[in-house]
């Protein structure tokens, strides 16, 4: 018999929970049809869940349909519990993604989306309460087909356009149907599989209609998959009842018997399987399986069991922190070691005490999930509590790769540790490599770098906010045959992390809402100028009648109080839905700084210096004097961020403002620029034009890059580099006088030992050497930061990184090419305007023979 294990997905109040027990009812598992609203449905067995009429825990069921015999696990709708379905996508074979035939696609379906198509798992669709909905299966299709990418087609009416729809996918079933006129089973489940191809049913679920054609088409159009003969297993859950740890797992391969060692320090005690609250105890479980294992202490959510590595770093977090208040007179340590058992059963929990100030925090998703935890550890404990909602969570990346050193070497220990933090992908959180060679460090010692970089959650230097977006590669290291200990390579690979993030750039991110706001058109003006209130973007996409439907992105921070105001404001005829689109570079990114006034450098636990010996003793040198003293060169720096000699510069292409700005815009969102304000009147607007139009213009040129970019510059440079840059000194002084604009040279002088940095004026332009250990690259983006106030900044460097980087200042840029084409055209144009502009010379003998012949 074929096992299938198949999960139940939706937005809440989509009907999920009556479709399991439609599900379970078709199948005769349960005699009687339970429901939500009657609190008897029987995967909803919770009180909680029963009280509240939503799933909040997922559960499981055992049904048989034909040759198929299927776990089903019914998930939470509600955003709030989104990491509990989560959890459960990593042992699913396929989905049931429920969609309401009313509301359509709404924010939680878009997540939900998201998160089977980074888990690579195929999903069948079921348009649920199409008894009540006025809109007919062709227009529902054309709405899945513009938010889902593969085609979504009806199953249940497979004519001439189904057929030819798969056969497009592959040129060899465009052959087979041309000749058969049919395909092959095989065929449509391998683009099912693939997510190519999504098949969809109608139906309703309270009223138990299309119920067998979705069983019968998941009987039909799914795979037996292939398990080893070995044992492997995935633990996705872990839950404490009547004080026994249950720890839930699926089988992935071989067998596993009660009594079985995991390992040496695990043994299963009992094996069971669960429908609903009610089990049964089994002797063996084997691959395919999802059953519950009593016995296991040291086993956690997202391990990986024998064959299995552990799972990958969730997608959905919380985003919301919370202080956890002890309304009874208990000790707050006493408690912590009581819900450190709640953390085990959601780990996206991150339960903190900080010792200063005797407290315990958490991280939650909502006001929901902040109620049935007070449920749970009164009943659980005995304890009466609170949460206070604290700020939303912010969190750090990088904006440049940089080579962070890490050095421990205290008396007769000794461990370094080289990394390379380049900036990640938007919502890519943390990637760890290694690309050190194996004569340099052992592999052993490796590992155990790695291990290092991902038991804890490391934090930024800006806020001491959790780092994320990154990917941090193990690019060299050393260890001592005598004096290295595991302990050491720990410290020096959290020191080389803390150094690289002190010596590049960070930027705080905040989370982001993606929004959708229905409204009548009366108060439409009143929620526009709300969400540019809060810094958000927006679109009016269409309206429905006298309701106009506004989508768009705003901070969390700014808009989660909202929802209540727009009830208040539009007297209960607005509705709001949110879910989290991400995290986004911070809005007000110097406020939250100071409001966190965080020091790294008096931050011991997480230090970003390192210890070296001298003498028999061990001393601490601080992260920007590291390199001074380490014991292997760089890696990375000598061939990116040390500027590059004239016969190593690339041919750069030409790229415009706009392509660049694109390009920031769709990893970063929106650059913000002062622009007048939509919502002022007319006169306000011409106002705010002539502000602008009347800053002046700074123009901040690379000096060096500028140099061995322009042809003439270069060839003077390789054998007099000082020639080279008086030469472009004079070149721009001339410029700058028909510009009549603030113009700046900025030169590397950072190699220079002891050097203070300078700042020199050459007639009408200002010429800077950086200081030591600051590169030009580093001193242009400080300075455009604090002109662009006061200036229309210009940066002319070709250095694409850099490029990026000031247009997020909300500068201009200008590729050291396009100032070298503007440089000759102003000075051509300015020297023939000077031309036309003098007196006419006048040649007597010349107008005296036109006078003779005119005559």
């Amino acid at each position: 018999m074929k096992k299938i294990t198949i999960g139940i997905l939706a937005h809440v109040d989509a009907g999920k929970t009556t479709l399991s027990e439609a599900l379970l009812y078709s199948t005769g598992q349960i005699k009687i049809l339970g429901r939500v609203d009657h609190q008897d449905a029987f995967l909803d067995y919770n009180e909680l869940e029963r009280n509240r009429k939503i799933t909040i825990f997922s559960k499981q069921a055992l049904i048989n349909w034909q040759d198929v015999q299927i776990t089903l696990i019914d998930t939470p709708g509600h955003v709030d519990f989104s990491t509990e379905m989560e959890r459960t996508l990593a042992v699913l074979d396929y989905a049931i993604l429920l969609i309401s035939g009313t509301d359509g696609i709404q924010a939680h379906s878009k997540t939900i989306l998201e998160l089977l198509k980074h888990y690579h798992i195929p999903f069948f669709v079921f348009i649920n309460k199409m008894d009540i909905t006025k809109r007919t299966q062709e227009d529902i299709l054309n709405e899945l087909n513009e938010h889902i990418e593969g085609e979504c087609l009806n199953f249940e009416n497979q004519d001439e356009h189904f057929f030819e729809t798969v056969a497009m996918c592959k040129d060899e079933y465009l052959d087979y149907y041309l000749t058969h006129q049919t395909l092959k089973n095989s065929m449509i489940i391998s683009q099912i599989d693939a997510q190519k191809i999504i098949p969809c049913y109608f139906g309703s679920a309270l009223r138990v209609e299309g119920i067998k054609s979705l069983l019968d088409g998941i009987s039909k159009y799914t795979t037996i998959t292939n398990y080893p003969d070995t044992f492997g297993a995935k633990v996705f859950k872990v839950t404490y009842e009547n004080n026994e740890r249950l720890v839930y797992l699926k089988m992935t391969g071989g067998n596993l018997k009660t009594k079985d060692k995991i390992d040496e320090h695990e043994k299963v005690d009992q094996l069971r399987i669960y429908s609903g609250h009610k089990y049964e105890m089994v002797s063996h479980v084997s691959a395919g399986d999802v059953c519950v294992v009593k016995g296991l202490n040291n086993i956690y959510v997202g391990d990986g069991l024998g064959f299995e590595k552990k799972l990958k770093m969730p997608v959905l977090s919380s985003y919301m922190n919370y202080r956890l208040v002890l309304l009874d007179d208990v000790d707050s340590f006493s408690v912590l070691g009581k819900i450190k058992q709640l953390e085990e059963e959601d780990p996206q929990l991150h339960i903190v005490y900080n010792e200063k100030l005797k407290e315990i925090n958490l991280q939650l998703m909502g006001e929901i999930q902040t109620e049935v935890l007070k449920n749970k550890i009164l009943e659980r404990f005995n304890l009466n509590v609170d949460f206070i909602q604290g700020d939303v969570l912010y969190k750090e990346t990088i904006v440049k790769a940089v080579e962070g050193v890490g050095h421990y070497e205290p008396l007769r220990h000794y461990a370094e540790v080289h990394l390379l933090l380049e900036p990640g992908k938007p919502g890519s959180g943390l990637v760890f490599n290694s690309q050190c060679k194996e004569d340099d460090l052992a592999k052993n010692y490796q590992r155990l770098i790695l291990s290092h970089l991902t038991e804890k959650e490391h934090i930024g230097v800006l806020i001491g906010g959790a780092i994320t977006d990154m990917k941090i590669t193990l690019v060299s290291g050393k260890a001592h045959l005598k004096h290295t200990e595991g302990g050491d390579f720990r410290q020096a690979t959290y020191r080389a992390l803390r150094q690289g993030l002190k010596r590049t750039q960070s930027i705080v991110l905040e989370p982001y809402y993606e929004f959708r706001l229905e409204i009548p058109d009366e108060f439409i003006g009143k929620a526009i100028y709300d969400i540019e209130t809060m810094n958000g973007t927006f679109e009016i996409s269409h309206t429905l009648d006298t309701i106009s439907v506004i989508t768009g992105k705003a901070p969390v921070a700014l808009m989660q109080s909202y929802f209540k105001e727009v009830a208040i404001y539009s007297k209960g005829k607005g509705k709001l839905t949110c879910r989290l689109k991400g995290y986004e570079p911070c809005i007000d990114q110097e406020a939250i700084i100071e409001k966190f006034n965080y020091d790294s450098e008096t931050d011991l636990d997480n230090p970003t210096g390192s210890v070296f010996c001298k003498h028999g003793a061990g001393f601490n040198v601080k992260y920007d004097e590291v390199e001074n003293y380490m014991h292997l060169p760089y890696t990375y720096q000598d061939k990116q961020l040390i500027k590059k000699t004239p016969q190593m510069m690339p041919t750069k292409k030409n790229v415009t403002n706009e392509e660049l700005e694109t390009i920031f815009e769709r990893t970063y969102g929106k650059i913000k620029r002062h622009t007048p304000n939509p919502m002022k009147t007319e006169k306000t607007s011409r106002q705010d034009h002539k502000k602008i139009e009347i800053l002046k213009e700074c123009l901040l040129v690379d000096g060096y890059n500028v140099i061995y970019a322009w042809e003439e510059l270069k060839k003077i440079a390789v054998d007099n580099l000082d020639a080279a840059r008086s030469r472009l000194i004079e070149i721009l002084s001339n410029y700058q006088g028909y510009k009549n604009c603030e113009l700046i040279i900025v030169f590397d002088a950072y190699k220079v030992k002891g050097n203070l940095g300078t700042v020199q004026k050459y007639g009408n332009i200002s010429i800077v050497y950086t200081k030591e250990a600051q590169t030009a690259d580093m001193y242009i983006e400080r300075v455009t930061s604090s002109l662009a106030k006061q200036y229309r900044v210009i940066v002319a460097t070709s250095d694409a990184l850099e490029q990026l980087i000031v247009i997020s200042q909300g500068a201009r840029r200008m590729s050291s090419r396009e100032l070298k084409l503007e440089v000759e055209y102003i000075t051509k144009t300015k020297l023939e305007e000077f031309k036309n502009k003098q007196p006419r010379k006048t040649n007597y003998l010349l107008e005296d023979v036109k006078n003779f012949n005119s005559k």
